[in-house]
């Protein structure tokens, strides 16, 4: 059989589909195989129809199919079945081929496959794809990480799918090793899930305390996305709120209040508190979404603890401009808080993430694209060695300067009633970031006092444990281990 595919990709759901689409208008010929072949026959005859792409109807007569050094694609569910898939491929594969999972992947998994495959020769690569059904069709985000031997063979076709910044600078360049691409990826998804809650908090607030119509927020959210808040996600929810149904009615109104999720969010928390990252607002946001969930029991709950309508009497246009301070000095928390995260996990894995370059593959293509990512792409230009985007002068004054409107916007919600977890955690975090001294003196007196934890001393130099006999009677004895 003629090898004639420049890769193969494997999975015909909306991404797999649009990603053949995307790759086949830059010029690439994709020979593509699904489980269920009948997909295979209807997406050559009907969306590929016209196309150069090649259906196969078994993994063999897809790898058959590719020049060398073979790619392959997968584009699978997460977990089970992207083993799976990586098993059959194995036996059909040499040294120096390449298997790329472009799925929403664990970052451990990927480090295992990586040096899973590795034993075998074959280069394993790990790539994060952001930008839904759109940007895979005409330019996704593309975080690729795993094996470096791989990156020059896959980067032509992956660097020319991806979206690209004004000068044409593709977003997606290598990562970094292992697992490093499918992290950076769920890092973003983290930050994705903080900025859609903070959104929803403005829109609370304002349908809540204002009295506001979906088309009166939909204009505020139009003006917004014209100046600093400017993003793909302030866009979309002023075209969401502007929506209507058949009958004339607010499409949003009809939208059950229970909020989904994949799981991605939830990693980025669990690995914040694996590494000890203070990652709180993304934290909040996806138990935010689990409190949502419990649609039933919050009805209920309504009747019993009582459910006001509050009403805000003081000046609503100036709730509304400080709605967008406050949505804004929270931003820049969340993408602290993400960049806190990948710093910790670049020291522990030694991957060397490129921090710049990161927020350069978010500027287009991906879901938490904005006008906002330059200004953290430059702040890494500036000092690579950045510790906290807090600490960078730009950052520094940008959230001082919001600090009244975010506090008079957290103080008027708390005082209505109005949930707002994400805003004021993340005015929590930053008040507690730029404490010199903190209340833990006690915390870690209290540890000690009950378990013979140890305490450092304020006198002394740091990394010498201490314990005191509070009571008299427990003795010197202590727990052995101190971590702070």
């Amino acid at each position: 059989m003629t090898q004639q595919a420049d890769i193969g990709l494997i999975g015909l759901a909306v991404m797999g589909q649009n990603l053949v689409l995307n790759m086949d208008d830059n010029g690439f010929t994709v020979a593509v195989f699904n489980r269920t072949t009948s997909k295979v026959d209807h997406f050559v005859e009907e969306e590929a129809a016209g196309t150069k792409v090649i259906g196969t109807h078994s993994i063999e007569e897809l790898v058959a199919n590719l020049k060398r050094p073979r790619r392959v694609m997968i584009m699978v569910k997460a977990g089970a079945p992207v083993d799976a898939t990586i098993d059959s491929l194995v036996p059909l594969l040499e040294a120096g081929d390449i298997i790329i999972d472009g799925g929403n992947s664990h970052f451990d998994d990927s480090t295992r496959r990586t040096r899973d495959l590795a034993e075998h020769g074959i280069l394993f690569v790990g790539a994060g794809v952001s930008g839904g059904e759109d940007g895979a069709r005409h330019g996704p985000s593309i975080m690729p990480g795993g094996a470096p031997d791989a990156w020059p063979h896959v980067a032509p076709i992956l660097q020319s799918i991806a979206a690209k910044v004004e000068d044409g600078t593709p977003c997606c360049d290598w990562v970094g090793e292992e697992g490093a691409g499918h992290f950076v990826k769920m890092v973003h998804n983290g930050i994705e899930y903080g900025d859609m809650q903070l959104i929803t908090e403005a829109y609370d607030v304002m349908r809540q305390a204002l009295g506001m119509t979906p088309a009166e927020m939909s204009d505020v959210f139009a003006d917004w996305n014209g100046g600093k808040l400017e993003s793909y996600l302030i866009e979309i929810t002023a075209e969401i709120l502007a929506y209507e149904d058949d009958d004339g009615e607010p499409m949003v109104d009809k939208v059950l209040d229970a909020a989904g999720q994949k799981g991605t969010g939830k990693w980025t928390a669990v690995t914040a508190l694996d590494r000890g990252t203070p990652l709180t607002l993304i934290g909040e946001a996806v138990f935010s979404r689990f409190l949502s969930s419990l649609k039933d029991e919050r009805v209920g709950a309504s009747a019993v603890l009582g459910s006001t309508t509050p009403s805000y009497e003081g000046d609503a246009a100036g709730l509304v401009a400080d709605l967008a301070e406050a949505l804004y000095a929270s931003k820049i928390v969340s993408y602290t808080q993400g960049y806190m995260l990948m710093r910790a996990m670049s020291e522990e894995s030694g991957w060397n993430l490129a921090y710049g370059p990161i927020a350069l593959m978010w500027r287009e293509g991906c879901i938490i694209r904005a006008r906002f990512l330059d200004d953290i792409m430059r702040a890494y230009e500036e000092d690579p060695g950045l510790a906290n985007l807090l600490l960078d002068p730009f950052f520094k004054e940008a959230i001082k300067e919001a600090e009244a409107a975010w506090r008079r916007v957290v103080s008027t919600a708390v005082s209505l009633g109005i949930p707002v977890p994400a805003m004021s955690s993340a005015l929590a975090f930053f008040d507690g970031y730029r404490r010199e001294t903190l209340p833990a003196n006690l915390l870690q007196a209290q540890r000690d006092y009950f378990g013979a934890h140890t305490y450092e001393r304020v006198d002394r130099p740091r990394g010498e444990a201490f314990h005191t006999n509070w009571t008299g009677e427990g003795g010197d004895v202590t727990a052995g281990t101190y971590d702070a």
